[in-house]
């Protein structure tokens, strides 16, 4: 009878001290690596525990959050093999993970959110439905970005506070002088929406391309969108292509920011419309990637009409408030003429609704009210404008654009304004950068991406990555929050993020990255 008993005590104990060694150890919020870096996070030093059981609760009285729920949703089956059900609510849960909007916290603005875990309830708290997706994405950077694994997962506990530094963080895609198709485009939104960034400036047209369908003017898709950059067969999007896009895009909380480019880069529309010429003769389709030698005929009556059809189609298709009028390397167009082709485009496109941006050339014309202008280049011109009242959307080339390579070895993209390599791109501020541009002046950040020698999904991939995520910290991580060194730490941590998402990324030997 002693042994038994002692056998039994033995087990028990046994049980007890396997337990007692298996037992979670609290978790650090802190230790997790976030891109954008957030304003604060707090550890509470416990998990909450991720499974399938999991519901998504958002607050009822708020629909558009059913968006954001179901998004979320979707994510978490990639996570978890099984989507979480979704359920509207009136009250605040018991468990699970909750999205509500509140007008409390002024601290948080418009785009800000507070993301609370605990051990049986995960809340994700915003002004608006934006914020509340933003909060989502930094709760999904808690998580592998992997295929299912693991039947559940444990999140640490703890408060994330966070908001932008600025309220327009963007990056260019040039599908001119390459065309890419929608599904490339969606791609590109899921990056910039991964990492905070709200707007997708889209160059829809150059001398070597015209990408989008005007129907009052059918030759520009015609004959203009039928090569590209090399002499390959170029594309376009139809009016309801590109309605899609915009569509993707406001789902992610995105708003696409067109460009037509002109009174220069305007070859592919001269060939489709002899008429814009001031000889009238239609020059041949361009393939090349020289800059500088085309312009609209600044004195003809038709080229405003033209403009006009241009603007009124695009502004009609896209919600958002910019139309970008280009307006950079007009190398050919007489400078009077060019001011003078400015001042009455301006008007054109505040006639359609929308607010003006161009490239820092623009300056030199009789600025509208609201007008921005897109530093790439030209200081004299980003502070003559500064003058003038517009804002300044910073892209310096230098700096910002990620079609510039990495370094000699890179196999794509060129490097007339730099070699940038992660560092490089990474370190600077826009509110310190041009001389008499201050905070205050600056609309935002954009980085561009430009494509003369870039063809497939793979090579944007290569040249935005690992690029973007910095750009989108820049935007909205405060300067004093960030740092070179603790950054290239947390960056190395989404390599395998980057993998996982099946990324063709540059392996920067500045990064110290993880096997």
């Amino acid at each position: 009878m002693k042994t038994k008993f002692l056998l039994v005590f033995a087990i028990v104990t046994g049980v007890f001290l396997l337990n007692s060694c298996t037992k979670k150890e609290p978790t650090d919020l802190t230790q997790n690596s976030f891109i954008p870096k957030p304003v604060s996070v707090e550890a509470t030093g416990e998990s909450f525990e991720l499974t399938t059981a999991t519901k998504v609760y958002y607050h009822e009285e708020v629909k558009e959050l059913q968006q954001e729920a179901e998004y979320l949703a979707a994510e978490l089956k990639r996570i978890l093999g099984t989507a979480p059900a979704v359920s509207a609510t009136s009250e605040v849960p018991r468990s699970g993970i909750y999205l509500y909007v509140t007008d409390e916290d002024d601290e948080l603005g418009t785009e800000g959110y507070s993301l609370k875990v605990g051990k049986k309830l995960v809340s994700v708290k915003a002004h608006s439905a934006a914020g509340c997706f933003y909060g989502i994405q930094t709760l999904l950077q808690t998580l592998p970005a992997g295929i299912a694994s693991e039947d559940s997962y444990e999140i640490a506990t703890g408060e994330i506070r966070d908001f932008p530094d600025y309220g327009y963080r963007s990056a260019m895609l040039d599908v001119s002088r390459h065309f890419f198709g929608v599904e490339d485009v969606k791609r590109f939104i899921d990056f910039l929406s991964t990492y905070k960034m709200n707007r997708l400036h889209l160059h829809l047209s150059d001398d070597q391309g015209w990408r989008i369908e005007i129907k009052s003017w059918p030759k520009l898709t015609e004959i203009g969108s039928s090569t590209q950059v090399g002499g390959g067969e170029g594309g376009f999007y139809t009016q309801e292509q590109y309605s899609e896009i915009v569509r993707y895009a406001q789902e992610h909380h995105v708003t696409i920011v067109p460009e037509i480019d002109m009174p220069g880069h305007t070859n592919a529309a001269l060939a489709s419309y002899p008429e814009l010429n001031c000889d009238g003769k239609a020059p041949e389709l361009y393939t090349g990637i020289e800059v500088g030698f085309s312009s609209l005929c600044t004195d003809k009556e038709i080229t405003y009409e033209f403009v006009d059809d241009v603007v009124r189609e695009i502004a009609a298709l896209t919600p958002g408030e910019w139309f970008h009028i280009g307006g950079d390397e007009s190398h050919s167009t007489d400078k009077d003429d060019y001011i003078y082709f400015v001042n009455r485009v301006q008007e054109i496109v505040l006639s359609h609704g929308k607010k003006v941006i161009g490239w820092d050339e623009i300056a030199n014309a009789e600025l509208v009210d609201n007008a921005a202008v897109q530093f790439w280049a030209n200081v004299e011109n980003t502070t003559m404008g500064v003058e003038k009242g517009a804002k300044v959307l910073m892209s310096p080339a230098k700096k910002a654009y990620m079609d510039m390579q990495y370094d000699s070895t890179t196999h794509i993209g060129l490097h007339w304004a730099a070699y940038i390599e992660v560092d490089t791109g990474y370190d600077w501020n826009p509110a310190t950068y041009v001389e008499g541009v201050t905070k205050e002046n600056i609309l935002g950040v954009e980085a561009p991406l430009w494509t003369e020698t870039i063809t497939n999904m793979e090579e944007i991939e290569y040249m935005v990555f690992p690029q973007l995520p910095g750009y989108a910290e820049i935007g909205w991580t405060a300067p004093e929050l960030r740092n070179w060194d603790e950054y290239k730490i947390r960056l190395a941590d989404f390599g395998s993020r980057f993998e996982a998402q099946d990324i063709n990324f540059y392996r920067s030997d500045v990064v110290p990255w993880k096997e």
